[in-house]
């Protein structure tokens, strides 16, 4: 009796101190030391994360860390919003994850076809979209063919972006993914595929009309029915149902109204909020089970999403491309890897978004680090690259049993 009073009172300071309700919990409670942390080091991310707010860097953020499969920080800080009237944050708020869309739906969703045997990496992306253009050498001559590993990698030699307020004009508001994707396969190309990196939202736009070309379902609906409803996330959704918009953390004031659970990013809103770039909403516990459905190669809770290959080959340098630092969808040593901080290995992958969320995941120390914020509230100018590398260090040095 004596021994099950203790175990429930433990039970209880680790919820107490982690700021946790047993309901809202899917992955174990552990105290950092049960998980092989040090908890003293740990707690500087209390530190750090109370001086960013301080500087009104964000204006509040959910942070989860997970080790060997068990919660061992799970906290809100600040504010979900400052407009129109301050409100604080509250762990189970849902974010709009903005470029993490790219690897948890849409690359994941190329690679579950590519399992099934209805597409494969190496085919040109003008067998799926006719229109498109590929780079022109000298003289007008024609050059080497895109193919979908150059759409995964970012390597195709589209630019970046292109302009949502031209597109509109030209082809209506909303614009039908399908016209959107003429419109992207016709922009010149900048480079040889293959030739630069260059991070690049159409990449993104283009790979989910191919998921709906090939399945005969969006992105929205192939992804439910194939990653987040079996894997029990049931806050990951584009374009969030009314019911939920209470807990939709808001993103920039637009036109006088903050977002909230409407995509932040032009294009995706342009598209109807289904968008191969951005759209996904979820929260950090969801993001915590797509994180340990990872770190056990495709598999969670008996639920298997993806093999053990297709996680590697997601999670690994492609070798053709070794300059551009990606896996298949993955950010593994590109310009935009800041989010690994200084001490997690080369092994380790994630991605940021632009509202200012970001995951990475270390399978050396069996490690997640997910760590979203509101930094476009309200005025897209808040700060947060620095900080997620400092969250990144705090974490990887509180580690002192592999």
């Amino acid at each position: 009796m004596k021994r099950r009073t203790f175990f429930l009172l433990t039970l209880a300071l680790v919820m107490l101190a982690c700021n946790l309700a047993p309901a809202q919990v899917r992955l174990p409670l552990a105290r950092p030391e049960e998980a092989g942390l040090d908890s003293r080091r740990l707690s500087l991310l209390d530190e750090i994360i109370a001086g960013a707010l301080e500087r009104k860097d964000f204006p509040g953020g959910v942070l989860l860390v997970t080790r060997q499969g068990k919660v061992v920080w799970r906290k809100a800080y600040g504010h979900s919003q400052l407009v129109p009237e301050p409100a604080p944050m509250k762990l189970d708020m849902i974010f709009d994850l903005a470029s993490l869309t790219k690897p948890i739906a849409t690359a994941t969703s190329i690679m579950i076809l590519v399992e099934r045997g209805e597409l494969r990496l190496w085919e040109r992306v003008k067998t799926y979209i006719p229109e498109f253009v590929p780079y022109i050498e000298e003289k007008g001559i024609p050059g080497e063919e895109v193919r979908l590993f150059h759409l995964l990698t970012h390597t195709s030699g589209l630019p970046p972006y292109t302009d949502p307020k031209e597109v509109a004009a030209r082809y209506g508001d909303p614009c039908p993914t399908e016209v959107l994707v003429k419109q992207i396969a016709a922009i010149r190309k900048e480079y040889r595929p293959g030739e630069k990196f260059v991070y690049s939202c159409l990449n993104y736009i283009i790979l989910a009309h191919i998921i709906k070309l090939v399945s005969g379902q969006d992105l929205a609906e192939f992804s439910r029915k194939n990653i987040f409803q079996p894997l029990g996330m049931s806050s990951t959704f584009f374009n969030p149902p009314p019911e939920v918009r209470s807990r939709c953390v808001p993103t920039e004031v637009i036109e006088g109204q903050p977002l909230r659970g409407v995509v932040h990013d032009p294009l995706a809103r342009l598209q109807g909020g289904i968008s191969g770039n951005a759209g996904l909403f979820s929260t950090a516990d969801d993001l915590a089970i797509f994180a340990q459905m990872m770190l056990n190669h495709g598999v969670y809770r008996g639920v298997r999403i993806l093999s053990p290959l297709a996680v590697d080959r997601m999670t690994e340098i492609f070798p053709h491309l070794k300059f551009a630092g990606r896996g298949f969808g993955w950010d593994l040593d590109s310009d935009y890897a800041t989010v690994r901080g200084d001490l997690f290995g080369w092994t380790s992958y994630g991605h940021s978004g632009y509202t200012g969320t970001s995951i990475w995941i270390d399978p050396e120390t069996a490690t997640a680090v997910i760590f979203l914020t509101n930094r476009v509230h309200p005025d897209d100018k808040g700060e947060i690259i620095s900080l997620r590398s400092k969250v990144a260090n705090v974490v990887a040095a509180s580690i002192i049993k592999k």
